[in-house]
């Protein structure tokens, strides 16, 4: 995968970060009900090296990486829009080189597979974690944006959401949307509507592309990689009797007011696009010469 940021960029959005996490607006956004939180074990899996999962005594789960394998875990059950969340704490440190995943995925065999990414790119020590979002519908994707935090995502446990029903996908951090993706099917943009999903989490090495480019490769001497979950949440129509009931079920975040963002969550929104982002596929004219139609109503 290509970079899409270089590194004068990298060094210019840090200062620029420093000042801009000073005035950031810390009223609430369009908000959700509470949580409705329950065990790791109720809801997931662990999907490959149990040996490299840990469930602590709290209920919190660690994946860990080390050069012998990455770890990762995956919902028992299968849904079709919803919310869900959890809070992560990050790989700390030189994390250069690692991506830690958590997504949405129909069955990821197919190539029309349906996908909603949050990947979170290691760093250098001193360089800032980028996050990078991506969707895909009917198995095409490149949809991808890129930003920063306005936290040390590896200090403590933040917040990290998927609203999704059949009008928009609402990705949030905090509560904060970072990104939205409408049902644009009139322009002929497919949209994820009847594929069912599960959920995943995984950490991995993704030195051969995640850090500027793949310039900046793991440094094992600081393994075992860790990044630390809890907080589980699934608030989903389980796609048990088809994706036609799920469509029609009546649920909170299938309402009018979850299909758009009302005026302070799309102010929120701007503000993250205009201060964090440093890339978007809508705005790259070299791989897009044309942007794709979705672009002129996300």
């Amino acid at each position: 995968m290509a970079s899409f940021c270089s590194e004068k960029t990298i060094m210019s959005k840090i200062v620029f970060l420093l000042v801009a996490c000073l005035s950031i607006s810390s009223a609430a956004s369009q908000s959700v009900p509470p949580p409705k939180l329950s065990t790791f074990a109720s809801q997931y899996t662990v999907s490959w090296s149990t040996d490299h999962v840990l469930v602590a005594a709290d209920g919190s789960v660690q994946l860990t990486m080390d050069q012998v394998s990455g770890s990762g875990y995956a919902s028992k059950d299968m849904y079709t829009f919803g919310y869900v969340s959890t809070q992560i704490k990050l790989v700390g440190g030189n994390s250069a080189g690692t991506v830690t995943a958590y997504y949405l995925s129909s069955d990821m065999s197919s190539p029309y597979h349906d996908e909603l990414d949050f990947e979170f790119l290691g760093n250098t020590t001193g360089q800032p974690y980028i996050l990078q979002t991506n969707v895909f519908a009917n198995g095409v994707g490149a949809r991808e944006q890129r930003l920063y935090l306005w936290f040390d995502p590896t200090a403590d446990f933040h917040t990290y959401s998927v609203l999704w029903n059949k009008e928009i996908i609402i990705f949030a951090v905090d509560q904060r949307p970072i990104r939205i993706f409408k049902n644009n099917v009139n322009l002929g943009v497919d949209y994820p509507n009847f594929k069912p999903m599960g959920i995943y989490s995984s950490l991995w090495n993704g030195e051969e592309w995640a850090t500027r480019g793949g310039l900046d490769k793991i440094d094992w001497t600081g393994a075992p990689f860790v990044a630390s979950y809890k907080a589980f949440n699934i608030e989903a129509c389980e796609n048990t009797n088809g994706a036609g009931n799920c469509a029609n079920a009546v649920a909170w975040w299938s309402g009018a007011a979850y299909q758009s963002l009302d005026a302070t969550s799309l102010n929120e929104l701007n503000y993250v696009k205009r201060t964090y982002m440093i890339y978007d596929y809508c705005t790259d004219t070299e791989r897009y010469p044309q942007a794709p139609p979705e672009c002129a109503t996300n």
